[in-house]
């Protein structure tokens, strides 16, 4: 039987000159009236406000852009050189991938110049071999000044543009700082919480700090260690909080983590400010900088990614058509089954799905356990001498694992995903290895990141969960559509495991 799990790490760091010990209560409790009141008060205008006007109102700024440098370089007819609907089309989404509609805490439009030309050129190019193919571009647009007049007209709109509405935007951040909580009080938290402080224009307002344990704060610090992991929801609800600043420096970086994963579920966007000033040349959109720190902008949970209802979507057709397509192998295996082992073909098992719900898994059965408890607790079964020719036919091919389709299609499991555990085994790795139960955050599947590279059977549950949570944490479509290409070529050389 196919099974999978996982693991942790720590840290700490002291602190200079004169402190004083925080005792990881609520150093400035609130009055409860104040309480209740920020509780209540636009609990649902908040992020819809925050997180989507920025990219409106830059999606706006590119299409007029657009529009406008194609109606200032039109022919002396009156007609644009490049109609906005061959431009558009491409530009926004060569935009969108290069994270051009990204909120930021860095806004600076001279920062964003380059990557706008390049995708601008590239738009512009395809808008003129298509016209041309078309027929439809007069043979004066093909002119290098005039296609060149479009391009600058088209990057300086556009930079100019955001520049405008970045200025507004640092303007509102200055007025009306969003609350901010963070994670690790060691010195370097100290120091970004001091620059949050001090420079409103990134528009986070500390409200004070998350650490697990007793931490040397300075004798003139304003905001007090609230305490660990325990009051980051009540914390996230009484003030407010939509961002979440991750330093290095906290007691205990096991717990910073669960905090970090535990925020990112409460719906906050999740700031990781390393220690290590190295990360600041790590490449992609999600790089930015706080006051010289290195930041990096966390992705949301994979479940609340845009792609997600895509991927139940395709688990549902795959899964439907794949039972009806494979129904005369289901019923041979069925057969070959009956005729091998006798009565009850289908062996069901309690298995941990999503949020360590139990759910029962359905197999094609390849040998009679002895007990119920033999079937729950027992690891392997791959050399049982109790094993038939057919039963290990049906494993060496994983054809025993069809019948699983049904569990897709009924949403207990996903075609990708960890493999799921019996509790018996999710209890007992959840104990060696802290992180296991992280593996939980999405469906399980069928297949994995971490049976694709070979961690099957008697391998490292260690190695096997580190995989698992690696695949959670950076989902996509695509990582889906590689793990399902090495899967199906993986059938091809079974290894019996």
């Amino acid at each position: 039987m196919t099974i999978d799990h996982e693991s942790v790490p720590r840290p700490g760091r002291p602190l200079p000159n004169s402190r004083r010990i925080a005792t990881g209560l609520l150093d400035r409790p609130k009055p409860a009236s104040q309480t209740r009141a920020s509780a209540a008060l636009g609990r649902h205008r908040r992020p819809f406000r925050s997180r989507l006007a920025l990219p409106i109102g830059l999606l706006a700024v590119d299409t007029l852009a657009v529009c406008t440098a194609t109606t200032l370089t039109a022919d002396r007819t009156g007609q644009p050189l490049l109609g906005t609907a061959a431009v558009l089309p491409l530009l926004l989404p060569l935009n969108l991938a290069a994270g051009l509609y990204r909120t930021r805490l860095t806004l600076s439009a001279l920062d964003e110049l380059p990557a706008l030309a390049t995708r601008a050129t590239v738009a512009l190019a395809f808008a003129v071999t298509l016209s041309a193919c078309l027929e439809g571009l007069p043979h004066t647009a093909a002119h290098p000044p005039r296609l060149l007049a479009t391009l600058t007209a088209l990057v300086l709109l556009a930079a100019g543009g955001r520049a405008f509405v970045y200025h507004l935007l640092r303007r509102a951040r200055r007025r009306r700082p969003s609350p901010a909580l963070v994670l690790g009080a060691g010195e370097l938290g100290q120091r970004v919480a001091a620059a949050l402080t001090e420079h409103r224009e990134y528009g986070l307002r500390p409200v004070g700090y998350l650490d697990p344990g007793p931490v040397l704060l300075a004798a003139d610090a304003k905001l007090p260690v609230l305490g660990g992991r325990e009051v980051l929801e009540r914390e996230i609800r009484r003030n407010r909080i939509h961002h979440v600043v991750a330093t290095d420096g906290a007691a205990d970086e096991a717990e910073t983590a669960a905090s970090l994963r535990e925020a990112a579920r409460l719906g906050c966007q999740v700031w990781l400010v390393p220690a290590l000033r190295e990360y600041g040349s790590v490449a992609g959109p999600d790089r930015d900088q706080l006051w010289g720190f290195p930041c990096l902008k966390l992705g949301r949970p994979a479940m609340r990614r845009q792609g997600w209802p895509v991927k139940r979507a395709l688990d549902i057709l795959a899964s439907g058509l794949g039972l009806l397509a494979l129904a005369p192998v289901l019923a041979a295996c069925a057969l070959a089954v009956r005729f091998d082992t006798g009565p009850g073909v289908l062996f069901r098992q309690q298995r941990t799905g999503l949020d360590g719900r139990v759910f029962t898994v359905l197999k094609f059965r390849t040998l009679r356990p002895s007990s119920e408890h033999e079937s729950a607790t027992r690891w392997n079964i791959s050399q049982d001498h109790r094993m038939g020719t057919v039963g290990r036919l049906l494993r060496r091919s994983s054809l025993d694992e069809l019948p699983q389709l049904w569990n897709v299609l009924r949403g207990d499991m996903s075609l990708v995903g960890p493999r799921p555990e019996r509790p018996y085994f999710v209890m007992r790795f959840g104990q060696a290895y802290p992180e296991y139960a992280d593996r939980h955050r999405v469906p399980v599947g069928l297949t994995g990141l971490a049976q694709v590279n070979g961690l099957r059977g008697d391998t490292s549950i260690e190695d096997r969960a580190r995989f698992d949570n690696r695949y959670v944490e950076s989902w996509s479509l695509w990582q889906d559509a590689k793990i399902l290409l090495r899967t199906a070529v993986l059938m091809l050389h079974p290894d019996g495991s």
